[in-house]
């Protein structure tokens, strides 16, 4: 059912880095992306796939990964995503991507989700970096990357405190906890 595809596609952070994936598993989840809604059809999206260790060595030290948890540095050696996808916008075709990537990564997690497998969806990157590491042309502009493999956490779904914090944190056995507002607080009409 999708709404238990959508509750188990949460945002992992720690993998089985172990287990590798093969390019094919990650062409067949961009594949998903490419059948999914684009803005005027325009198509701008082009995508880097990695499943190779030196590779995502590299990519690994240009994200940052969990900006409410600022004490953590991201997955330690062995939890590390087996596996990238980063999204592009080819401003040859379109100056703009809208909405695109977002649409694309939530197509490809939730295929990734249906295979057993995890992901995040990491936007804040150090571009430049990333960029000359990886000899991106300049006509790309880097969106987002997807890091994904089979999930090394467990992650749950709570509602909001009485608070009202928001903030995803983990507890003593590393059990990863996501705040939810609840449905009658944001539907407003």
């Amino acid at each position: 059912m999708l709404r238990d595809l959508i509750i188990r596609n949460r945002s992992c952070r720690r993998f089985h880095e172990e287990e590798s994936l093969g390019r094919d598993v990650l062409v067949s989840l961009v594949d998903l992306a490419r059948l999914s809604a684009s803005a005027g059809n325009l198509q701008p999206l082009k995508y880097i796939l990695s499943c190779d260790p030196g590779k995502n060595t590299v990519i690994f030290r240009y994200l940052a990964w969990a900006a409410y948890l600022q004490e953590w540095a991201g997955p330690p050696d062995g939890e590390r995503p087996p596996a990238y996808i980063i999204i592009l916008g080819d401003i040859q075709i379109s100056p703009s991507t809208g909405c695109d990537h977002g649409i694309a990564a939530q197509s490809i997690l939730l295929g990734a989700t249906e295979l057993g497998l995890g992901g995040c969806i990491i936007g804040s990157i150090n571009r430049e970096g990333l960029r000359e590491a990886l000899e991106i042309p300049s006509r790309y502009e880097i969106l987002v990357v997807l890091a994904i493999g089979r999930p090394r956490e467990t992650i749950v779904l709570e509602s909001v405190s009485e608070s009202g914090d928001i903030r995803y944190w983990r507890d003593s056995q590393n059990i990863h906890h996501v705040p939810k507002r609840p449905l009658e607080d944001i539907i407003t009409g």
